[in-house]
């Protein structure tokens, strides 16, 4: 196949299309790197299927061209994170809608089939749980632009959806929930790499709120993989899945765990929400999701634990502060 992938240098797209590409196929790469890095995809570079395109989801002219010569697309450019979202709330909302708005209309023009990559802020404040994927969205004031994330996401998912059942768009939708491993940062509030490397550096672990609020956390590999079976099962076009792990851990155990894997003197202090992010910052305190549709369709099943994970992200985050402590050789 000839794949697209938009947002395909940023941490999970990386992920996805080095498996794509394992699997033979030829692989674009559309990303403005605004948050995607080139050190994400430059072992990809010699790839003779691999090809990068610099440019912004929201060219329409790009868009268009980039579509036509694809026969999948998986859709991830997005704003991530909660920092980003929370300081520039309009952007979120702007690259969000806008964007998979020009994407589905393209792959319609093209009789594409595509996949959209949404998120497990879609249930909000709904702390039930395990979360099938037909529950109720929980959600605070839209004046919160804590809640401009979610609801962005929401119209993605339902411009998927009509696409679908108004013009036949063979589209996927897929709920990630904290995806993590190898190459993702703490820029944008992502907690794992943020908590690892004030660890490693010997730095206070800073746990927003009362750390008592969990999560389960995903290894990238196995997210890619179930994006990658989803799309190759014609039984999963016009539906959602949640993909994740089951694993669920409180953030203040998360840090105390890193601690201990790190052997770090570091210790955890809390900082109020409102410090952290912005006032009247509004968390969900439980996301834990039912992964059973995708394991029955697909197999999908997290290979993974949360140990294993942060192990390989511990020796990531020191391999890259050895490589910027090694000195140059001079020839």
């Amino acid at each position: 196949m000839k794949v697209l992938i938009t947002g395909g240098a940023g941490f999970i797209g990386s992920h996805l299309a080095e498996l794509l590409l394992s699997k033979g196929h030829q692989v674009t790469v559309l990303d403005n790197l605004s948050t995607g890095r080139l050190e994400n995809i430059a072992h990809l570079e010699t790839e003779p299927n691999f090809q990068l395109v610099v440019g912004d989801i929201l060219n329409e002219t790009l868009v268009d061209k980039l579509v036509e010569r694809a026969d999948w697309v998986f859709h991830l450019a997005a704003a991530v994170g909660v920092d980003l979202i929370v300081k520039d709330p309009l952007r979120s909302l702007m690259t969000n809608i806008k964007g998979s708005e020009i994407v589905l209309e393209m792959v319609y023009r093209y009789h594409r089939k595509v996949l959209i990559t949404s998120t497990s802020e879609i249930y909000g404040k709904n702390a039930s749980g395990p979360l099938k994927e037909n529950d109720d969205r929980i959600l605070g004031s839209p004046l919160k632009s804590r809640w401009s994330y979610s609801t962005s996401k929401a119209v993605d998912e339902i411009l998927a959806y009509v696409y679908w059942k108004q013009k036949s768009v063979p589209t996927i939708i897929v709920r990630l929930f904290n995806t993590v491993g190898p190459r993702q940062t703490g820029h944008y509030g992502m907690v794992i790499p943020r908590l690892v490397d004030q660890a490693l550096k010997g730095f206070d672990l800073t746990v927003y709120g009362t750390g008592l609020q969990s999560r389960c956390f995903l290894y990238v590999k196995d997210a890619v993989e179930g994006m990658v079976r989803l799309m190759e099962h014609p039984n999963a076009v016009g539906q959602v899945f949640n993909l994740g792990n089951q694993g669920e851990i409180s953030i203040k155990a998360l840090a105390e765990k890193i601690i201990a894997l790190t052997g770090s003197p570091s210790k955890v202090v809390y900082i109020p929400y409102d410090e952290a992010y912005e006032e009247g910052f509004e968390d969900m305190q439980r996301r834990v999701p039912d992964i059973s549709k995708a394991a029955a369709l697909v197999g999908f099943t997290p290979t993974l634990d949360l140990d294993g994970v942060l192990q390989l992200v511990i020796a990531h985050l020191r391999d890259q502060m050895a490589s910027v402590l090694r000195p140059a050789v001079v020839l």
